[in-house]
């Protein structure tokens, strides 16, 4: 009889342990599903989440922001316990914020931060991200490392770098930081950057190629002398507008050195191919895991720093970026 109470009491305690998780729902607002790093984010979530017992459940904000809006909405009547929030425009997190405030829920924003300001005006609202500007630093540095290394890199010989910049999203910290940051760390490793063209891609890969193909036709490839992606899908859509032209096709005699930010499979896939030169690790599993241990603490009301991750000025997880170059994995 005693065994039997004991199996039955095990039994019910782990019916209420279940019961205690399954009642922790996260909301997750995510700007566009089909980003290759937000999935592979998305993904670290779900896999965080299930391995904690949590529901989480994500919504395609389709880039728009009024979508998102309502779809934050939908989240808090459906009694979500807490929001990860990936915004469409940063800079229109107050009404996200305000929301959340109202319904006592916390939210956590994730890649695109929010002003100090709008975080400030919530006491339950957090970011877990990556420096932008450790991103652009070290991007910077993997050209400069190689114009230094190369001596034919220098193509018209003038000790000068003359490179192309594709940006991101217009007003992402992202862009606007990964930009700046890669040309001073150019300048400081004592190499004269001069920026040939740039172009907003919209994080995109076709986008990309298609302003690549224009540049390339326009200024020919003989006359740049590296890439700079704000990140990997607008690199990767670079070097298909150069194969184009026969160049980056793993033959050193016709090649631009094109850098990206994420490090996703298909990067390092045209890194081993000897198509890219190297891509800097935004690491979107740390930061997924970051995200909903964070979030799990803040509904289930615990000790936000003994999640394993350090909460920088009480408000931020700061994840650090690696280069990667060809080999590593």
């Amino acid at each position: 009889m005693r065994k039997v109470f004991m199996t039955a009491l095990i039994f019910v305690l782990l019916l209420v342990s279940c019961s205690y998780a399954e009642e922790i729902k996260i909301g997750s607002c995510i700007y566009r599903f089909n980003d290759a790093f937000m999935l592979r984010f998305r993904n670290a979530m779900t896999t965080e989440a299930e391995k904690e017992g949590a529901t989480i459940t994500h919504a395609d904000g389709q880039d728009d922001q009024p979508t998102q809006d309502a779809q934050v909405d939908e989240f808090i009547q459906a009694g979500v316990k807490v929001l990860i929030v990936n915004p469409v425009n940063r800079m229109d997190a107050q009404p996200i914020i305000d929301k959340a405030k109202a319904a006592n829920i916390p939210v956590v924003f994730i890649n695109r931060e929010p002003s100090i300001e709008i975080l400030n005006t919530y006491d339950k609202a957090y970011y877990v991200g990556a420096k932008a500007e450790e991103s652009g630093q070290l991007s910077g540095e993997l050209i400069a490392e190689y114009f230094k290394s190369h001596p034919e890199a220098d193509k018209n010989h003038d000790g000068k770098l003359q490179f192309i910049m594709l940006k991101g999203q217009n007003g992402h910290q992202d862009m606007i930081l990964r930009s700046r940051y890669s040309v001073e760390a150019i300048r400081a490793a004592g190499i004269e950057p001069v920026e040939v063209a740039s172009a907003i891609a919209n994080w995109d890969k076709l986008e990309a190629m298609k302003i690549m193909n224009g540049f390339v036709m326009s200024i020919g490839p003989e006359n740049i002398e590296a890439v700079i992606a704000n990140n990997d899908e607008m690199a990767l859509g670079a070097i298909e507008a150069l194969k184009i032209v026969d160049y980056n096709k793993g033959d050193k005699d016709a090649y631009v050195p094109v850098v990206g930010v994420d490090a996703n499979a298909s990067a390092l896939d045209a890194m081993d191919k000897g198509e890219m030169l190297g891509t800097v690790l935004n690491d979107a599993d740390n930061q997924g895991t970051a995200a909903v241990k964070l979030a799990l603490a803040l509904a289930s009301g615990k000790d936000i720093n003994s999640i394993g991750y350090e909460i920088t000025d009480g408000k931020y997880i700061w994840v650090p970026y690696q280069k990667v170059t060809r080999g590593e994995k």
